[in-house]
């Protein structure tokens, strides 16, 4: 409280907290048993639960039914805000979605609210008034995306190639950060020129009126900063998925031969 006095509770544990989970896993496990018992499809994290079933109709039928079981049966109550029944691939399940495909199998993607959490740490890891080296950014971008793809690495291939797009717009972010930092056209002219690039491509890119944006993607910052440049100081999101799930190696093929050689 602002005043520094505390408020004493009866009920509930901390959000957040370690001891959350494990009570709802003590007191939801009847719930497991009572849709094991249906014979329904389902997984479940805590108080977080998801239920599959074959159509609308059937689901709206499951929903009631277990909201009824839940308040009189284990007595509680349900969140009615965040309870429905909808598509799995509009579902945010601890972060992920899940997206049926037409072979059958089902990828595992990033739930909208992941991606757009992502997309605002990306924007405050890599601010307008960054005063700091660029080197020191990359340090922070890695940490970050480290972490987030120790937890985020289960995701199919189909759904981690969207990484690159991530990337891409981290690198544009660098680049502008690289530009704002020179401060006056001049100073970007002379630091483009310095690294070979001509100078009728420095000058487009320095003195350009469309801003810092725009010169963040010139022929000029391009040249002096490319892909391979960034490669070797900041770990991709796509990299990182690659060095988590290497692709399978050939199966090796001996040959038997009978006889001796001539």
């Amino acid at each position: 409280m602002p005043d520094g006095t505390r408020v004493s509770t009866e009920e509930g544990t901390p959000q957040g907290g370690p001891l959350s989970p494990l009570l709802s896993n003590i007191v939801l496990d009847e719930l497991d048993r009572e849709l094991e018992r249906r014979g329904l499809r389902f997984v479940r994290y805590a108080d977080d639960c998801n239920i599959y079933v074959r159509s609308q109709r059937a689901g709206e039928r499951v929903f009631r039914s277990i909201q009824r079981y839940l308040r009189e049966c284990l007595r509680l109550q349900v969140n009615e805000e965040k309870s429905r029944v909808t598509n799995p691939r509009e579902t945010h399940f601890l972060g992920f979605r899940l997206i049926p495909s037409e072979d059958g199998e089902t990828r595992i993607g990033l739930s909208v609210r992941t991606q757009q959490r992502l997309a605002q740490k990306i924007v405050g890891l890599t601010p307008r008034n960054w005063v700091g080296s660029v080197e020191e950014c990359m340090r922070r971008i890695n940490s970050y995306l480290q972490g987030w793809m120790g937890y985020f690495r289960i995701c199919t291939q189909q759904e981690a190639s969207r990484l690159h797009g991530y990337d891409a717009h981290i690198r544009r972010r660098l680049r502008a950060i690289i530009v704002r930092q020179k401060k006056r056209a001049r100073h970007l002219y002379r630091h483009l020129c310095r690294r070979n690039v001509g100078r009728k491509s420095a000058a487009k890119a320095a003195f350009s009126q469309r801003g810092v944006w725009h010169k963040s993607v010139s022929y000029g910052m391009h040249k002096v900063y490319p892909n391979a440049w960034f490669a070797e100081r900041f770990v991709s999101l796509e990299a990182l998925w690659l060095k988590f799930n290497p692709p399978p190696k050939p199966a090796q093929t001996q040959k038997l031969l009978f006889g001796e050689p001539e």
